[in-house]
């Protein structure tokens, strides 16, 4: 029987040529020892390429960025005073950290204050302890110019809200109180950023 008549036509070319795909894969695992050989040299360009990268990003300075039409603004450089309570030492420090810090006599003088109240949520009169409660975080920013232009004070407030579920263990409560009474004042802080931007804006 002919090789034509026992196997189709592409299984008997897939035969006659596969003798002659030998030195293809011979070329082949001569091309991946090559690679091989060359792993080090190219892991000393690659640590090369990282150590310059790492020097560059280093002389760089880094600046708050924004987008849409406050990222033409000027970011002010403000001077703080001193937090009175650890909600207050949030807002100072979030406003800090897109804002900069100023040491000089004429910065605008930036004065936060911050209350925070918490209640259950809902009309049940049950004792239950595991209901949920509400932290409401009302943050005040006065904006106080220091340049002698005698423009007015100009005063923001915010709230911002979170909720928690008291297990009736005294110290798990308060710690679930406290952390959030802090969510709601960083809630509270980026709605004050967002408010002095827009305000610069107009």
């Amino acid at each position: 029987m002919s090789l034509s008549r026992a196997f189709p036509a592409k299984v008997a070319t897939v035969l006659r040529f596969g003798n002659a795909a030998k030195p293809e894969l011979g070329a082949f695992r001569r091309f991946k020892e090559t690679v091989k050989r060359s792993n080090p040299l190219r892991r000393v360009i690659a640590a090369g390429l990282v150590l310059g990268l790492a020097t560059a990003l280093g002389a760089c300075s880094f600046t708050p960025v924004y987008s849409g039409a406050s990222a033409s603004l000027a970011m002010p450089n403000l001077a703080y005073a001193k937090p009175a309570s650890r909600l207050e030492q949030i807002v100072y420090q979030d406003l800090a950290l897109h804002f900069g810090r100023s040491e000089a006599a004429t910065a605008p003088l930036a004065m936060v204050t911050v209350s925070s109240s918490s209640a259950a949520i809902g009309l049940s009169k049950t004792t239950n302890p595991n209901k949920p409660h509400r932290v409401t975080v009302t943050a005040t920013l006065t904006m106080t110019s220091r340049d002698g232009s005698g423009a007015a004070p100009v005063a923001i407030t915010r709230q911002a809200t979170t909720e928690y579920t008291p297990s009736g263990q005294v110290l798990a409560d308060t710690a679930a109180k406290d952390d959030a009474a802090e969510r709601a004042a960083r809630g509270a802080a980026e709605s004050l950023r967002l408010a002095l931007l827009a305000a610069q804006s107009r």
